[in-house]
């Protein structure tokens, strides 16, 4: 459920109409529910209230502040995977002991950071990575909590650009790899190993890869306690899928049940790293129609949103609902929505009904709270758009829209090339 909705054919945002806040912002604008993002962090984290755990949202899904925020008033975490999102939780006020580190290519720099922060724990992901930490860790004579991330060898059955958890991947490591460093991190004096992660795909609509992958840490954990290495935490990622067209996922009851009765009377906290399913429908992409074209065969509404402020189209060929800010009954058309970026790959939608509309309108990219904004760049010169986030009758710009200076500001020319 979102707070998406019409009334009296006007697109609304909770209680303030979309075209009130173009009004004011222009476009292309994302625009965000507080309402839906509070009430899907609650409806998730609620599903597990029978068992330990934390709920640690996947800022890499969009990681503006004013909604980490959100996420920390509300008791949630945040799992991170760069130093930049490790500043923008700590500056979000989240706590260091909810926040995990996660990801394939930590720097030195960026672990002494977390470290220094007291962070939850980190999510190694090799054996060199371990072996760099613990040189951190000695070297700032801290203690340092630590999981060792497991690629479970479990199918997600998800688009391929976003499964993380076969041989293949890059993420993780295969499970006689990780035993052996568990042990040989029990010889590091500044290393202490709390947990054990994974991390198997992302839109993933059934439940069956789940239970197979925390089947299988569960086994994990056994024959390291035998070795005498007792852990906390089962961190076992996210990946939940979302309805974008007709897609039916498990529901977060659903999803916390199965978990449940897998982890029951283990003793261990479970870590949750949900990402999309919290903010992916709190969302909106809101774009002008510039132009309508047509050619033999094939008409385009050319709009001022692109790629470079949404990739997931052009990216993995993603399917987003589009409909008009103002509902009218016009007819219907065959149309291609495409950007004023200079590639074909450039579009929003393809061969997609939609009303019949007019230069200047108004239309609704439903479901792009997730990795829209956050993916965002400027291609083609072009600045990136505002956030707007709304709160009952209110709303509030959360980041203002680049402008043509903030383009060049941190480019220099060097002395040669001045006039």
């Amino acid at each position: 459920m979102n707070f998406f909705e019409y009334k009296n054919n006007e697109l609304f945002c909770e209680d303030v109409p979309i075209a009130e806040i173009v009004r004011k912002t222009g476009t292309p604008v994302y625009i965000y529910s507080c309402k839906t993002l509070e009430r899907h962090f609650n409806v998730f984290n609620d599903a597990f209230s029978t068992m330990p755990h934390l709920t640690c949202y996947s800022c890499k899904a969009n990681s503006n502040g004013a909604l980490l925020r959100v996420i920390g008033r509300l008791g949630g975490g945040v799992d991170i995977v760069s130093g930049g999102e490790l500043f923008r939780a700590l500056h979000a006020n989240i706590p260091g002991k909810k926040i995990v580190f996660s990801g394939v290519g930590k720097t030195e720099e960026e672990l002494r950071a977390a470290v220094k922060a007291d962070i939850l724990m980190i999510n190694v992901e090799s054996e060199e990575e371990l072996s760099t930490l613990a040189g951190v860790a000695k070297r700032l004579k801290k203690i340092v909590p630590f999981s060792i991330r497991v690629n479970p060898q479990i199918d997600p059955k998800t688009h391929p650009y976003i499964t993380t958890g076969l041989k293949k991947n890059k993420f993780g490591v295969l499970w006689d790899d990780a035993h052996a460093l568990y042990k040989k991190a029990l010889h590091e004096k500044y290393l202490m190993p709390v947990g054990i992660s994974s991390h198997i795909g992302s839109q993933i609509l059934e439940l069956s890869p789940f239970v197979d992958a925390v089947r299988s840490l569960k086994g994990m954990v056994s024959q390291l306690a035998e070795d005498g290495v007792a852990l906390t935490y089962i961190d076992i990622g996210g990946g939940l899928g979302i309805t974008y067209k007709d897609e039916l996922p498990p529901q977060p009851a659903e999803y916390a049940r199965v978990i449940e009765e897998e982890l029951r009377n283990t003793g261990l906290t479970v870590i949750l790293e949900p990402g999309r399913v919290l903010v992916g429908n709190s969302g909106i992409f809101v774009t002008k129609i510039l132009y309508i074209k047509n050619v033999p065969g094939k008409t385009f509404y050319i709009v001022d949103g692109a790629m470079n402020d949404l990739v997931r189209p052009s990216l993995y060929d993603a399917y987003h609902k589009i409909i008009p800010i103002k509902k009218q009954d016009k007819g219907k058309i065959m149309v291609d929505i495409v950007g004023p970026i200079c590639e074909s790959g450039d579009f929003l939608a393809k061969d997609r009904e939609m009303p019949l509309l007019e230069k200047t309108e108004l239309l609704a990219v439903m479901g792009a709270g997730a990795y829209g904004f956050s993916m965002s760049s400027n291609y083609n010169s072009r600045g990136r758009a505002a956030e707007v986030l709304v709160k009952g009758t209110e709303y509030h710009i959360i980041r203002t829209r680049e402008t043509i200076q903030d383009l060049i500001k941190r480019e220099v020319i060097p002395p040669f090339l001045e006039v």
